[in-house]
């Protein structure tokens, strides 16, 4: 049986229990521009590549407020990405104007299941081709959670989406142990450094990203959801490629001075 018989109903079945429409939805994300998110304790940082169509056209952004203490960062057809983060601020006011509190970010992440979900069941509908990092905070910490298009939501200490994000999971398996107690400015380096591991022989630069912070800070004052500075963002970067050139000037120097000194005595 061929594959084309089942994939032009996103109701259609296949043989081996599949949809093909769904899957072709969660591989428009993996084309997508990569997106990385980290969570501490009481902080979460979204932080996405910007990729533009051509040399002439700015790029589309990836990331989005939702309310003051959640946002998303999305992979795959922005436009459907924008139509769900709108969706999400209308989910926030409304529970906001009944409750007169803050929707947790658990309840969040699913709703948006709910929402992606219902389009794997709807013959005249289709999936949506976007996923997105939703993270927030709320009464229990901090909290990041990835959704597909298939409906599927999980809650992750680390994670990365998008075009070529296998090396920023990689990276990011490696180092997740600590995150817990990563301060803010920790979680910013270790993003951006996920980001470049995605970037192909082009150089991190403050201009290629966007990186967005949410949080609690010492006193128990909430850090609402915002953009950071492109210029702090570039002082960050400077700050990492010094220390990453520092090791090796030691060294350097301790040659040098070992050419200069005087033979021993034997």
């Amino acid at each position: 049986m061929f594959r084309n018989q089942y994939d032009t109903d996103v109701t259609a079945w296949s043989p081996a229990g599949r949809l093909f429409q769904v899957e072709y939805a969660m591989e428009a994300v993996k084309q997508g521009s990569a997106c990385v998110g980290l969570c501490s304790q009481n902080h979460v940082v979204l932080a996405s590549v910007n990729k533009a169509a051509s040399e002439l056209s700015s790029h589309q952004r990836k990331v989005f407020r939702v309310a003051d203490h959640a946002g998303v960062a999305l992979a795959g057809l922005t436009a459907d990405g924008r139509v769900l983060s709108r969706f999400l601020r209308n989910e926030c006011i409304n529970h906001s104007f009944v409750y007169e509190a803050p929707l947790p970010v658990s309840r969040l992440a699913l709703r948006l299941a709910d929402k992606a979900q219902v389009c794997t069941q709807r013959s005249w509908k289709r999936p949506y081709g976007v996923g997105l990092l939703v993270a927030g905070l709320d009464e229990t910490g901090a909290h990041l959670y990835y959704n597909c298009p298939s409906g599927n939501y999980f809650e992750y200490q680390a994670f990365a989406i998008g075009s070529r994000s296998q090396a920023a999971k990689t990276f990011l398996e490696r180092r997740f142990n600590g995150y817990k107690d990563y301060t803010p400015e920790q979680l910013i380096k270790d993003a951006l450094s996920a980001i470049k591991e995605t970037l192909q022989g082009e150089k991190l630069t403050s201009s290629n990203c966007t990186v967005a912070i949410v949080g609690r800070k010492d006193d128990g004052t909430v850090e609402p959801f915002e953009l950071i500075d492109a210029r702090r963002i570039q002082e960050i970067i400077d700050s990492m490629e010094a220390a990453e050139a520092a090791p090796t000037e030691p060294s350097s120097m301790q040659e040098d001075r070992g050419s200069d000194a005087a033979p021993m005595d034997i």
